[in-house]
Order: structure tokens, then C-alpha cells, then sequence
């Protein structure tokens, strides 16, 4: 059954994060591809990850003043509003038939250690294409002064 376009322009949210400087660090040593465990924190950080990423001392001397997380890193406290999308009952997305589509992110400022991020969004469209619904929400993260950080937009794909 398709999902009913009358749920575009519900919103979620507020969900509040603090960016933590060691989720932020074994996340940038994942993604470097190293083991981002601290039992294992002997091995070093990933060969040519930057350290403004990892290194406080490097960190405090860069023009943000702290550690900054990468920018993939926004999947991490910005996805609540898809999340809840998806589980809404009243939306009525069959979990075992989605599959994440994609994602895409604009930003705006760096996500600094001790940032307290603020996300929000909204179901911005609902469609069917060749018997597969499209779920898309927006969504946009601010940190605690203010300042606009990311803009996401994620898409799931429901077989009908």
C-alpha cells in the first residue's frame, strides 16, 4: 500500500546532541580505517588523517580552536528526524521492505568537540515510482549559538 502524501510537512525533532571529542576521533579512525577501539589505541591514528580530527594539541592551535569531526560525521546526530520518520506509525513505512536510498548534506560550519547540536526536520516529499515509494526528509542541524551546521535530506525506498 503507498504512503500517503498527506504526511509531507510533518515534523520531527527537537533531537539534541553533544558532539563528544572521542566519538568524533574513533569515528575519524574508522573511517580512516584503523581500529577505532581505545584497547588498541597503540596503533596510532590512520596514516594521513588530518590532525586537526584527533590530535588536541593540533587541534587547539587551528583556526576552530578545538577538534573538528569530519563532515560525514553529521550522519551521526542528524539522522534522528529520518529515523523517526521511518518508525512513525502513523506514516506507516513496513520497515522489512525499506532500504536507505541516499543521503546528502550541505554544510555550513564545522562540528567543533563540546558542540551541542540541535536537529529538526520534516517529511519533505512523498512519491511512488514503478512500485517502489519514495520517503524524503529534510532536516537541519544547528549548533548552540545558533549558527546553521548541516542541512540533510534523506531518502528511503519502500517496496510495495
Amino acid at each position: 500500500m503507498a504512503l500517503d502524501k498527506k504526511h509531507i510537512g510533518r515534523r520531527y525533532g527537537p533531537f539534541v546532541y553533544e558532539a563528544g571529542v572521542e566519538k568524533m576521533r574513533e569515528f575519524a579512525w574508522a573511517v580512516g580505517g584503523t581500529i577505532p577501539s581505545t584497547g588498541f589505541t597503540t596503533l596510532g591514528a590512520p596514516e594521513g588523517l588530518h590532525p586537526w580530527l584527533t590530535d588536541a594539541d593540533a587541534a587547539r592551535t587551528s583556526p576552530y580552536g578545538a577538534i573538528i569531526a569530519l563532515p560525514t560525521f553529521a550522519v551521526v546526530f542528524a539522522i534522528g528526524p529520518f529515523g523517526k520518520a521511518c518508525t512513525d506509525p502513523q506514516v506507516g513505512v513496513d520497515l522489512l521492505r525499506l532500504v536507505h536510498g541516499e543521503q546528502e548534506f550541505e554544510f555550513f560550519e564545522p562540528v567543533k568537540s563540546g558542540d551541542v547540536l540541535t536537529t529538526h526536520g520534516e517529511i519533505a516529499d512523498i512519491s511512488t515510482k514503478a512500485r517502489l515509494d519514495f520517503l524524503v526528509v529534510d532536516s537541519e542541524s544547528r549548533n548552540q549559538r545558533g549558527e546553521l551546521v548541516v542541512k540533510g535530506r534523506w531518502t528511503a525506498i519502500i517496496r510495495s
